[in-house]
């Protein structure tokens, strides 16, 4: 019988791959790999424990509202954690030319027995990611 043996990408699909992956590389991922992928541009960028796979759609739609729409089934977002949330999003506003919308300002979070600071921006396609910043145990 066979298995899997460990996780290796997820694939995101974005309407321009060059501002894709300026916005990716602004969180720390670094592109590896450059290719096609039948008619389109793609690539692999490898961070923070991951790799992303980008994918050029040549007519591109708007990305579904998974954030703010409640029934939305399917992809709902990316979260990675942050050392300092405040910086981070600050660090963002003044790298990338087009400061990405905050879907959720920074706010406290408790999870089991853990206090967070979460926000959630959006990549340039509109996709959802969660920013988590560890503030301690209960």
């Amino acid at each position: 019988m066979s298995k899997l043996i460990q996780y290796h990408h997820i694939a995101i699909r974005t309407g321009n791959i060059h501002r894709a992956m300026e916005f990716y590389t602004a969180l720390g991922f670094a592109v590896i790999e450059r290719f096609t992928a039948g008619i389109t541009l793609a690539c692999w960028l490898e961070g923070l424990g991951t790799r992303l796979e980008l994918m050029q759609v040549p007519l591109p739609r708007p990305a579904p509202d998974a954030f703010g729409d409640e029934h939305y089934v399917g992809y709902y977002h990316l979260s990675f954690q942050v050392e300092n949330l405040e910086n981070l999003l600050s660090q963002l506003r003044e790298q990338l030319p087009e400061p990405p919308k905050v879907l959720l300002a920074p706010t406290s979070q408790t999870i089991g027995q853990k206090n967070y600071r979460v926000a959630f921006i959006q990549d340039y396609d509109g996709l959802p990611i969660e920013l988590m910043e560890m503030l301690g145990n209960l």
